[in-house]
């Protein structure tokens, strides 16, 4: 019978498993701290595997370092035995909810869900800090004496761990940074699918350094673009030299060549270009050559016959459409002909407003972003104006500006993560953009409950941390989307369909970082003393419930914390199951021998019991084998206590 580690995994371990699968020879074994046998590489045989492309440690070489890049790297590796614990108190539809607000430090987090949304997000989204110089605080995990930092905040977070500033003061402004961004980023990338992206927000001040480390990162080829967005407008009188009117969106692929073609919702302004209409709907002349063109492309270069007979051929270019769908759309008299002031012929096709699906077109995404679409950052100050009543929140994205990026990008049931939420914008485009296309977009908020100020509006709201606004902004722009939605119902236009309310998700699970569930002894047994054992009758803590346990198992078997949980007593005991049959959990000290028939006929994928759940050894191997009578293909797993 399994034991769980109750620890977010060794990525170490899986780095080396990596290379075992590419140079089995160069792995041996080796004996950890506690003198047990482990995987290990040789490096220097390594070194001669490669010999012929190895850089030596004085050689010069193109890449982006900076002080701390190396303890960034392996904090990024090592596990942490953090858990998350659910608070349903401040969570909405607990129970039915798919989407998660997670409080606590990004980096934590990201560690403690990687096994669970491994290659699952579409795409993430962060804001940042940007590094200016008196907005970047962060926790401080770093093994530096107290003299390396010019300033130090002196406030703790809600766990009594330090918080930092990094001021432009500080020796590692830059270093700092970048070693926040890289160790999270380092682990953000294996939450993407394979076609999943991921969007930057960015000012001019670490714009370069952040680049260079998404190459690293992401590799360089998978960058895709960058957006300009124009974020002010008007204003700017007392700035010294040049008046800073727009921020830049950084675009990275996981794997650019699985990325499909992308195309966004035009803007209005291009509507009037279908100036024509015929039984089709609007459309306007399209010219069908295509100039400066790769001609590598047979199927789209081949004569075509004018209206006088003669062949238009067509060089150095393409035909936008091949022969056979040209004869259709001919066919169908969406091509024209026409002679240009040199007398040859230029031929045209129709491009439609609609598609043959009744579906408005959409366009390539263009670079620089357009305000009518995306709005200001004004416009994100009124939005929550127009939910709160008051601007609690400084210079908020745009619901606009991330409903644009999530509708070119996700498919209707992609999974969508901001590990830098703040005022929760993020959220509140999901679902906006799901009420406008019927979609079922499921978001992951991060944020780290810093503290307000306390002479801020948010601060007298009765806001104490940035947490707790992105929390109440989304209750608040649920609440709103709804009305909204009875409102738009009851102003139907012929044939038009109501859109059901209830079936919208506008609810979330919070889950909040906490130590582990364990005591110390369950991670260092060597450690206990004799003496101590008549003392300890759990390893589990004191404080924790059953709900703690099974979320931090959800986790430990890389389980989605949006699946669905049933709770049931089932003879005398309480029983939690996930997912109908994914997981079925009891944390009872006295199970009732007769369950194992009850759950064997949900032919659950695992079952998870408590050590103690069994009045001896014999009871545990009698659970396992009658598993295997009645459900052999169930894996049975304890919590040791």
């Amino acid at each position: 019978m399994d034991k769980l580690k109750m620890q977010t995994p060794d990525l170490t371990d899986k780095n080396i498993e990596r290379i075992a699968s590419l140079f089995p020879n160069v792995i041996t074994e080796t004996k950890d701290e506690n003198g047990n046998i482990k995987k290990a590489v040789d490096f220097d045989l390594l070194k001669t595997t490669l010999s012929k492309n190895l850089v030596e440690s004085d050689d010069e070489r193109y890449r982006l370092d900076w002080p701390g890049k190396k303890e960034s790297l392996l904090k990024a590796n090592t596990p942490i035995t953090k858990t998350l614990r659910p608070c349903r108190e401040e969570s909405v539809n607990f129970d039915t909810t798919q989407n998660l607000y997670i409080e606590g430090d990004n980096f934590e987090v990201l560690k403690i869900l990687q096994e669970s949304y491994l290659g699952k997000v579409k795409m993430i989204y962060i804001d940042p800090p940007y590094n200016t110089g008196n907005d970047f605080i962060y926790k401080d995990d770093f093994a530096k004496s107290k003299e390396e930092y010019d300033e130090e905040l002196g406030t703790k977070d809600e766990e009594g761990e330090k918080l930092f500033r990094n001021t432009d003061s500080n020796g590692r402004f830059h270093s700092d940074w970048l070693s926040m961004m890289y160790e999270r980023l380092v682990v953000a990338r294996d939450f993407l699918k394979d076609d999943g992206v991921i969007f930057i927000s960015i000012d001019e001040n670490e714009f370069a350094n952040l680049k260079k480390i998404l190459n690293e990162v992401f590799g360089e080829q998978n960058f895709v673009g960058e957006f300009i967005w124009k974020n002010k407008h008007g204003g700017g009188g007392d700035s010294p030299f040049i008046v800073k009117e727009h921020e830049f969106v950084l675009f990275y692929a996981r794997n650019i060549q699985a990325l499909p073609q992308l195309f966004a919702q035009p803007t209005d302004s291009y509507e009037k270009m279908f100036r024509e209409e015929d039984e089709n709907g609007r459309f306007y002349f399209d010219r069908l050559d295509k100039k400066g063109i790769d001609s590598n492309r047979p199927n789209l270069i081949y004569p075509i016959e004018c209206p006088d007979g003669s062949l238009k051929d067509i060089s150095p270019a393409i035909w936008r459409l091949s022969k056979p769908e040209f004869e259709r759309r001919k066919a169908l008299n969406q091509v024209g002909f026409k002679k240009d002031k040199n007398g040859d012929w230029q031929i045209y096709t129709k491009t439609y407003l609609h598609d043959e699906g009744g579906n408005r077109r959409k366009v390539k995404a263009r670079s620089i972003l357009k305000q009518e679409q995306v709005g200001f950052t004004q416009n994100g100050n009124k939005e929550m104006e127009s939910i709160f009543g008051s601007r609690i929140f400084q210079n908020p994205k745009p619901v606009n500006l991330l409903k644009y990026l999530q509708d070119f990008i996700t498919d209707k049931d992609s999974i969508i993560l901001d590990f830098s939420s703040g005022s929760a914008t993020t959220a509140h485009a999901v679902m906006q953009l799901n009420v406008e296309d019927g979609g079922n977009r499921k978001f992951i908020m991060v944020q780290l409950p810093e503290k307000t100020d306390e002479n801020s509006e948010a601060y007298k709201a009765g806001y104490k941390t940035i947490a707790e606004i992105g929390k109440d902004r989304i209750r608040r722009a649920g609440k709103k989307i709804v009305e909204e939605l009875k409102v738009k119902n009851q102003q139907l236009k012929l044939g038009e369909e109501p859109i059901d309310a209830s079936k919208l998700d506008i609810g979330f699970r919070v889950y909040k970082t906490d130590d582990t569930n364990m005591k110390d002894v369950f991670y260092h047994p060597s450690e206990l003393k004799q003496g101590q054992l008549s003392f300890l009758k759990s390893n589990i803590k004191d404080d924790r419930t059953p709900e703690d346990l099974l979320t931090q198992v959800i986790l430990d078997l890389g389980l989605e914390l949006s699946l669905p949980i049933e709770t049931k007593k089932i003879l005398s005991n309480v029983v939690y199951i996930v997912q109908t049959n994914a997981l079925v959990a009891c944390f009872d000290n006295d199970i009732d021998f007769k369950i194992v028939d009850t759950i064997s006929d949900l032919k659950p994928f695992k079952v998870v019991f408590k050590d103690a759940s069994f009045k001896d050894d014999k009871d545990r191997i009698n659970v396992e084998e009658r598993f295997k009578r009645l459900s052999h293909e169930t894996k049975v797993t304890v919590i040791w206590v």
